[in-house]
């Protein structure tokens, strides 16, 4: 269990080694003198290292401190989440249309422009593995079309079947055409031009869904027909 930290009157140990709002050393204080520091500047005794011989307590804004932390630890949770990982398949076969491969690739633009991981996968139906080179050329096309976006993590990988390519946004390239496309988007706005929505990340989540269910099953480990 989180040890629950102590603040003002909670503090019960004295003497106690304080540190200032400005990070400056203030030295061993009894605690009641800590406090009235504290007082007087409109701040709070927070205890910052409760082990230590003698404690270490810091004079600041805890409400503030609580809430900056709050800001930090929600940060840190999206910035998680924004490293999901995301996969597009290329149908069950190496026959997909090219109007298809485009949809596939334009979707995985829209995955790595909100900073998700992409992994695209090549499935062979039956004696298609035989051509191998033939799903390869639709990965290759997949990975030229996003370079200017995304870095090529993981190269052609084989799982049975079926092939895969690892696909990791840029952090610079994505930025800068963020920027670029904002740009475009604010002079359309100021010209009385009609601005297309962008699809919500949710909505490309139930679209892929749908397309998967499309796809069917991955059967890669059975043979069928060319």
């Amino acid at each position: 269990m989180q040890q629950r930290t102590r603040v003002n009157m909670m503090i019960r140990i004295s003497p106690v080694r304080v540190i200032g709002p400005n990070e400056e050393m203030l030295g061993v204080l009894e605690t009641n003198v800590a406090l009235q520091k504290a007082n007087e500047l409109g701040m709070d005794l927070v205890e910052i290292s409760p082990d230590a011989r003698p404690p270490v307590c810091k004079i600041m804004d805890y409400g503030k401190y609580k809430y900056e932390l709050g800001q930090k630890q929600r940060k840190a949770r999206a910035a998680a989440k924004s490293t999901e990982l995301k996969e597009l398949r290329l149908g069950r076969s190496v026959k997909i249309d090219p109007h298809d491969v485009q949809i596939r690739i334009d979707q995985a633009r829209r995955f790595l422009m909100h900073g998700h991981k992409v992994m695209v996968t090549q499935r062979f139906k039956g004696r298609e593995i035989a051509h191998r080179e033939l799903g390869l050329s639709n990965l290759k096309e997949v990975a030229t079309q996003l370079a200017d976006i995304a870095k090529l993590e993981q190269p052609p990988r084989w799982f049975g079947k079926s092939a895969s390519i690892l696909l990791a946004p840029d952090k610079n390239k994505v930025e800068g055409l963020k920027r670029k496309l904002e740009k475009e988007r604010a002079a359309k706005i100021a010209a009385g031009e009609h601005v297309e929505e962008e699809k919500s990340i949710e909505a490309l989540e139930a679209e892929l869904a749908l397309q998967q269910v499309d796809d069917g099953p991955d059967d890669s480990d059975i043979d069928g027909e060319d």
